[in-house]
């Protein structure tokens, strides 16, 4: 349950401003921070990166630096667990500054509800991300299509383009 009264939102926005600090004092950025249920549990997951990759010890080093600050803040009531990690080749793009850095990059798009040919995943090539509209291609640069961020489930980069049927 978020603490104190404070929803999600609030909880996710304290985390991330004290992970902030701590990640930059460690040469790590905070790409994303999650507050989420999953069974009974409920997880604080923080995914930092860095320009040459993640790896464990940087994983490890980010966990201890912020254990005791987390205490102290106590933005969570009740128990839960802390993961620290990487988000991964695959990984998911939900922030505006997240699409802007990888723009020109093969995305698949999971939308909540199947689209007007039935899909629920399309992939191509992201072009945009303006006014909470994401616009992607085909990777000749033609067909564009222009989703609102509210309809989709989650926006992931692809390794390759090829790796989703269209």
């Amino acid at each position: 349950m978020p603490s104190k009264g404070k929803s999600q939102g609030n909880t996710v926005s304290s985390v991330r401003a004290l992970a902030e600090p701590i990640a930059q004092e460690l040469g790590l950025s905070i790409w994303d921070v999650r507050y989420e249920k999953e069974g009974g549990l409920w997880y604080l997951r923080i995914f930092i990166d860095k320009p040459e990759g993640v790896g464990i010890d940087d994983c490890e080093r980010m966990s201890r630096a912020i254990n005791d600050p987390l205490d102290e803040l106590d933005p969570i009531e009740g128990s839960y667990c802390l993961e620290v990690s990487s988000p991964g080749i695959n990984r998911e793009l939900s922030r505006p500054e997240h699409f802007e850095a990888y723009l020109d990059y093969a995305v698949v798009i999971r939308l909540i509800r199947p689209d007007e040919n039935g899909d629920r995943e399309i992939a191509g090539i992201l072009k945009s991300y303006e006014d909470g509209k994401i616009t992607i291609c085909d990777e000749e640069g033609n067909n564009p299509r222009t989703v609102a961020k509210k309809e989709t489930a989650s926006v992931r980069l692809l390794e390759e383009l090829t790796e989703v049927d269209e």
